[in-house]
């Protein structure tokens, strides 16, 4: 394969045709290689096959693998090394096959028993999430994929991401798992921080919290983006003298009581937040609002949005928070 599109078309095998590998086989199919075989055990794998992957054959995992000149590996992570090796034992992987798996956490050293095969070692993962369904194909387009591979074959995947529309980013081995970390810790954890801020409006009466947070994540998330890549435009009042460097200047597109210093407001919100306690599904709030206040504060401070000493009566307001007042009268 050399670097773009219109490159030599291979013969495709997806060994694990979830939500990743159907599509993945999908869109290498739509630039003109052809997908040879796909394995999927369960009735949804097999229903994406016929949905994305309609007319490839459902074979099992080693029939792909044979059939296959880029085998694509996308299994769950926990079944890579297991999958990679088995084959290794059956004598599966060819020599000049590429081997390319769609694991965040993992580099190439998990692929060691394809390379000792004589097959090429890959690995390729999209930054993105995916809904198994053709919706994800447009998503492709311009997204970020992690590349790791051997110097000498690094063009090979570089010109695997840009076939597909996407953009290569080069990770080293050792920085796999860290890369990968952000990414859930980014993604995941605006899910889950989502869901609580939807059920505490849904508590307040609001009959469709996700209106109501739209607009506002939205331009929270663009304003944090910004900064994270560029740092603050020209001008721009939130660039203060220590705003920290490129990633970590995100912050500098917070607003709010923190950043404001607004004692009594984070007072009042956790006394607020303490009230859906009642609800079992919502005892993970509290927790959660104070470590991002106590986060949230630290950054400030770093990037000199907020005094030391300002963020230090925040702190203490969380210290206190909860405990009884001392002027009330005993019971």
């Amino acid at each position: 394969m050399s670097g773009a599109r219109g490159a030599a078309r291979l013969g495709v095998g997806v060994v694990g045709a979830g939500r990743v590998g159907a599509v993945l086989g999908s869109a290498l199919r739509a630039v003109g290689h052809a997908v040879v075989g796909a394995s999927g055990v369960s009735a949804e794998s097999r229903e994406r096959i016929d949905a994305l992957l309609p007319g490839v054959p459902v074979l099992d995992v080693p029939e792909v693998v044979r059939r296959a000149e880029l085998v694509l590996l996308t299994v769950p992570d926990d079944e890579l090394a297991g999958v990679v090796e088995g084959l290794a034992r059956l004598g599966a992987w060819q020599s000049g096959q590429l081997a390319v798996h769609t694991s965040g956490r993992y580099g190439v050293r998990v692929l060691e028993p394809a390379r000792a095969g004589g097959a090429i070692p890959l690995a390729v993962h999209p930054a993105m999430t995916f809904t198994g369904t053709s919706l994800d194909l447009a998503r492709l387009e311009g997204a970020t994929f992690a590349v790791t591979a051997a110097a000498p074959v690094l063009p090979i995947a570089q010109a695997l991401v840009v076939e597909l529309g996407g953009e290569p980013a080069v990770v080293a081995e050792d920085d796999r798992a860290l890369y990968h970390a952000a990414l859930a810790h980014g993604s995941n954890h605006l899910v889950t921080l989502v869901a609580q801020a939807a059920q505490a409006l849904a508590a307040a009466g609001l009959e469709h919290p996700g209106r109501a947070l739209g607009p506002l994540l939205g331009a929270a998330l663009d304003g944090a983006l910004r900064w994270a890549d560029v740092g603050p435009e020209p001008g721009d009042p939130a660039a203060g003298p220590g705003t920290p460097a490129r990633g970590a200047s995100a912050v500098g597109a917070l607003t709010g009581p923190v950043v404001r210093g607004d004692v009594g407001t984070v007072r009042a919100h956790l006394d607020a937040l303490r009230g859906l306690g009642a609800d079992p599904a919502a005892h993970d709030v509290v927790p959660t609002y104070t470590a991002l206040v106590r986060a949230t504060a630290a950054r400030a401070v770093a990037a000199g949005r907020l005094p030391a000493a300002r963020a230090a009566e925040v702190l203490d307001a969380l210290d206190d928070a909860g405990k009884p007042d001392p002027e009330q009268d005993e019971t």
